[in-house]
């Protein structure tokens, strides 16, 4: 039992820092939504990204197979994983520039003073798109860690609920501090990065990527505090 309980401990762990960047693409989103509509796309968002983890999980043994080589380009195989991690990468890669153009060149100009009209509906579909790779993703490190299949439904559960409590306070310091919710799409386009390296199979450890982005907010943290703030 005690096993059983460490084991739970460290998948939960780890799916609360790999889950950060599903929140943070959440955050990000939402804060483009009028006031009332930003509660309910955090919760569609992690509450469809914790169903498709457990229907993920009632189909494991496909997605194992998802590790199976498809075909060879360049001596590079390709698994219907590597796939799925390669256009997520780029979707999110997409995403976070178009954001960062919106918030710095679009801003200063006339035409393009503000991005079209975000609707609730779109919005979650793209959040339910990358639910899908951050979830396949997830499964496959779970199926990794531990062989009981419970501790996997435990884990999911109790994981999606902590992002559910961590969304809406990581939401408003997002939408707070515009130098916050830049940095957090240049960490978005980072990981957008390794998973596309992951999809080609050159393995970018994950120890560096978060080091480098708890490193940058601490700069941007000390930068927040020693450097004036303009007021209105």
């Amino acid at each position: 039992m005690t096993d059983a309980i460490i084991a739970l401990l460290s998948l939960v762990t780890l799916e609360v820092i790999l889950g950060l960047d599903n929140v943070i693409f959440i955050s990000i989103l939402a804060d483009r939504l009028p006031e009332q509509e930003r509660k309910k796309l955090r919760f569609w968002g992690l509450g469809l990204a914790m169903i498709m983890r457990l229907v993920l999980l009632t189909v494991i043994a496909w997605i194992m197979k998802l590790d199976a080589t498809l075909f060879t380009i360049a001596d590079i195989p390709f698994s219907g994983k590597g796939i799925i991690l390669l256009l997520g990468g780029l979707f999110l890669i997409y995403k976070s520039t178009k954001e960062i153009y919106h918030k710095t060149e679009a801003a200063n100009a006339d035409a393009l003073s503000a991005p079209k009209k975000a609707t609730f509906s779109r919005l979650l579909g793209e959040v339910i798109l990358l639910d899908l790779v951050f979830s396949i993703d997830s499964i496959i490190t779970a199926v990794g860690m531990v062989s009981e299949i419970w501790i996997m439904y435990t884990a999911v559960i109790i994981t999606v609920v902590i992002m559910l409590f961590a969304s809406k306070p990581i939401s408003e310091f997002i939408s707070k501090h515009p130098s916050f919710k830049v940095l957090a799409l240049c960490f978005l386009m980072m990981i957008g990065v390794s998973l596309i390296a992951e999809g080609l199979h050159f393995e970018i450890p994950k120890g560096y990527i978060y080091f480098s982005m708890a490193f940058a907010f601490l700069v941007d943290v000390i930068q927040m505090k020693t450097i004036p703030q303009k007021k209105d």
